[in-house]
């Protein structure tokens, strides 16, 4: 992982303008190298000045004692340099100096001035000193060797400190741009992986919505005809021993089937999860609302019930005592296995509900064949006065799972009590 800019700047513990202690360490290091070569430096400069030597030695120990500040203003240290060329003082702290000025963040006009000031300064402290040389025989050679000594000096003091700075300070800037650039990258795989997250989360909530409303389908329906039955069992057992015997088989049977449709979904459930266990832990958590989404969808398309069962649906509402009535209207056709599953869950759970708040109520059962759509509706009256109850209970999520069912296909779902006192469940659903 990369450092942030806050680690940065909580890194920084080094006095005044110093970025780190070592930094500054190391700049008052170099000052003092400086300030003893300016000092000795100075002796000689003093006698032929004629000053006091002490003079001289003072004047270059704070000459030299300069380049402390180089950091902050490296401008003022190449001048001061500069300034002491004549003297023939300060080599290191104007090599130091040119390389600080080119590695800071200063403006190339800038630089070249005072590189150029630099040079020209040495060129011309060093032709005139080599020549001088000649001049009292200290150095016997051809007169070609002045300006190449002046030039080469020169050159050799200025251009590869200025070359060197140049470089770092590139160098140093390509790196804080991709530091920056990884800091970036970082923020935002964070900010991605904090959105999968959410949406993992999302899809899980998804899923349990969608296969708790499919648990309410299958078993709510069953479990109300088997404790109508039970009741009326109850109500007949003594009265009428072969009715009570056929309601017991039928109590039988829906148990059975609803076991059934339970297998047949956590069989789904299971066979999409087991396979993908062992690589559970390197999948993506993105991944995590496909999974699931895909394997409700199995669940719905490969198991679900269809148009074609809801005549033995309504025949089974009937048998437990239901007075019901189906009418179909249109050419009868197959849809899509989502479109029927849906159009059948619609109808079981709003039977579910006559059964649970109506015991007793004529209820008409209607479904239309149309060109692009297919609907449905249920209807009950209001239930007798004297009609018996089951006491069976409501969760309150039956209607929710209806409309949750057909918005999902772009279908519409209304429901709600009639003028006359009863109840009606309406959905249109596409057929595509």
């Amino acid at each position: 992982m990369t450092a942030t800019g806050e680690d940065h700047v909580t890194a920084r513990g080094g006095p005044w303008w110093w970025a780190r202690r070592r930094s500054a360490v190391f700049d008052v290091s170099l000052a003092v190298v400086s300030a003893l070569e300016c000092a000795l430096e100075g002796m000689p400069f003093a006698r032929e000045a004629g000053i006091p030597v002490a003079a001289g030695v003072v004047f270059g120990l704070l000459a030299g004692s300069v380049l402390v500040v180089r950091r902050r203003w490296p401008i003022a240290v190449v001048l001061v340099s500069i300034a002491i060329t004549p003297a023939e003082m300060g080599f290191l702290m104007g090599v130091v100096g040119l390389y600080t000025l080119a590695a800071a963040e200063m403006p190339r006009r800038i630089i070249a001035s005072l590189a150029g000031m630099s040079l020209v300064g040495t060129l011309i402290v060093t032709f005139v000193k080599t020549r001088q040389d000649m001049s009292r025989g200290d150095l016997d050679i051809g007169d070609w060797f002045v300006p190449f000594a002046a030039i080469t000096m020169s050159l050799g003091f200025t251009a590869p400190p200025v070359l060197l700075g140049l470089y770092v300070g590139a160098r140093r800037r390509l790196m804080e741009s991709l530091r920056e650039r990884a800091d970036s990258l970082e923020r935002e795989l964070q900010l991605l992986a904090e959105r999968a997250e959410e949406r993992a989360e999302w899809a899980r909530s998804e899923e349990r919505t969608r296969i708790a409303r499919e648990m309410h389908d299958v078993v709510a329906h069953r479990v109300s005809l088997m404790v109508v039955h039970a009741a009326a069992l109850q109500a007949v057992a003594r009265k009428d021993p072969e009715k009570a015997v056929r309601n017991a088989a039928l109590v039988g049977d829906m148990g059975r089937q609803a076991l059934t449709e339970l297998r047949e979904m956590l069989g789904v459930l299971r066979s999409g999860g087991d396979g993908r266990r062992e690589r559970a832990a390197s999948v993506p958590l993105v991944a995590v609302g496909v999974a699931a989404a895909a394997a409700a969808s199995r669940a719905a398309d490969d198991e679900g019930p269809s148009l074609a069962e809801i005549e033995e649906l309504v025949g089974q509402s009937a048998a437990a005592g239901m007075v019901v009535a189906l009418s179909v209207e249109g050419d009868v056709r197959s849809y899509a296995p989502a479109v029927e599953q849906t159009a059948y869950r619609v109808v079981q759970e709003a039977l579910t509900n006559v059964h649970k708040h109506a015991a007793g109520a004529k209820t008409y059962v209607r479904l239309a064949h149309r060109v692009s759509e297919i609907a449905m509706q249920v209807e009950n009256e209001p239930p007798e006065e004297a009609a018996s109850s089951a006491r069976l209970p409501s969760g309150g999520n039956g209607l929710v799972g209806m409309k949750e069912r057909v918005s999902a296909l772009g279908g519409v779902f209304v429901s709600g009590p009639t003028d006359a006192g009863g109840f009606r469940v309406s959905a249109v659903i596409p057929a595509s």
